[in-house]
C-alpha cells in the first residue's frame, strides 16, 4: 500500500482561497471602513474577476456588506469578534503578562478595575523579595488616592467625574490625594494626556497605566510597585515605566485595542 506523501513545507498545507478571504477581512480597520472591489483586487494583487467569488462568499455568509461596488465589514464578523473579546476574562488575559513583568523587574504587579469611586484589586503578581509591595486580591481603595485608581478615572470626562464625586468629601483623605473636585478634575485630565501615573506614599512608589478594550475604553489598570529604595536609582524609574507601558499595550491588544487609536 502506498503511503500518503508528507508535504515538504508549511506552504503545501495552505488554502489560497481561504488565505485571500482572511486577507480581505484584514484590510478593514478604524481607518479603512469601505473598499471598492477594484481597491481590494489591487491590494491582493489579483484581477477583479479573481476576487469576485471571494467577495460573493463573504457577503453571503454575512462577513461583508455590499453597497453597489463597495464593501464594508458585515454584522457577523463584528458580532462574532466582539463576543469572543467580551468573553475573555480580563484576569485570564492579563495574568501571563503581569507575571512576566514581575519576573523582569522583581517588583509587584497588580490589576484592578473601577467600581464607582473604588479601585478593586483583581490580581497580583507577587514579588518574592523582602522589600516588596503586595496588596491582596479583593482590596478596595479610593480611586483618587492611588496610581491605578487615577488611571481608571481617566475613562470619565469632566462632567462624569463631577457627578461621581458630587457627594464625596475629598478633604477627608490625607495628602497627596487631591483635596477638591476642581483639583481632581485637573489631575485626571493631566493623567489622561500623559498616559501613566506615578504615585508616592508610605515610602513606596507605584507607576500605573490603563488597559483598554476594542472600543478604546479604559476597562482596567495595572501597576508596578515597590519601595522607594528600589525605585529611586537614576534611570530605573524610566526603565520600569517603559516596561509597564509595553505590558499595558500587550494586554490591551489582546482585548482588541487597535494601535491606530494611539498608545493606551
Amino acid at each position: 500500500m502506498k503511503m500518503a506523501e508528507t508535504p515538504d513545507n508549511d506552504t503545501d498545507y495552505s488554502v489560497p482561497a481561504l488565505t485571500r478571504g482572511l486577507s480581505v477581512l484584514g484590510m478593514f480597520n478604524a481607518g479603512t471602513r469601505i473598499l471598492s472591489i477594484q481597491e481590494i483586487a489591487e491590494r491582493l494583487g489579483v484581477s477583479t474577476s479573481a476576487v469576485y467569488r471571494i467577495l460573493f462568499t463573504l457577503t453571503k455568509m454575512g462577513y461583508l456588506n455590499k453597497h453597489n461596488t463597495q464593501y464594508e465589514l458585515g454584522a457577523r464578523v463584528i458580532s462574532d469578534g466582539f463576543s469572543y473579546l467580551a468573553s475573555r476574562d480580563i484576569v485570564e488575559v492579563a495574568m501571563p503578562h503581569l507575571n512576566e513583568l514581575r519576573d523582569r523587574t522583581s517588583l509587584s504587579c497588580h490589576l484592578s478595575i473601577r467600581e464607582q469611586s473604588d479601585s478593586v484589586y483583581l490580581y497580583r503578581a507577587f514579588a518574592a523579595q523582602r522589600l516588596s509591595v503586595n496588596i491582596p486580591v479583593g482590596t478596595r481603595i479610593a480611586c483618587h488616592c492611588t496610581a491605578m485608581g487615577r488611571m481608571l478615572l481617566t475613562s470619565l470626562g469632566e462632567i462624569e467625574l463631577g457627578q461621581l464625586y458630587q457627594h464625596i468629601r475629598l478633604d477627608d483623605y490625607p495628602n497627596p490625594a487631591p483635596r477638591t473636585l476642581v483639583e481632581l478634575q485637573s489631575l485626571i485630565a493631566e493623567d489622561r494626556a500623559r498616559g501613566w501615573v506615578l504615585h508616592r506614599s508610605d515610602y513606596s512608589t507605584a507607576i500605573a497605566a490603563s488597559i483598554k478594550d476594542y472600543s478604546g475604553k479604559v476597562v482596567a489598570a495595572i501597576n508596578l510597585s515597590g519601595p522607594d529604595a528600589v525605585m529611586d536609582p537614576d534611570g530605573i524609574e524610566t526603565q520600569y515605566r517603559e516596561l509597564l507601558l509595553d505590558c499595558s499595550f500587550s494586554i490591551s491588544s489582546e482585548l482588541g485595542y487597535q494601535k491606530q487609536q494611539g498608545p493606551p
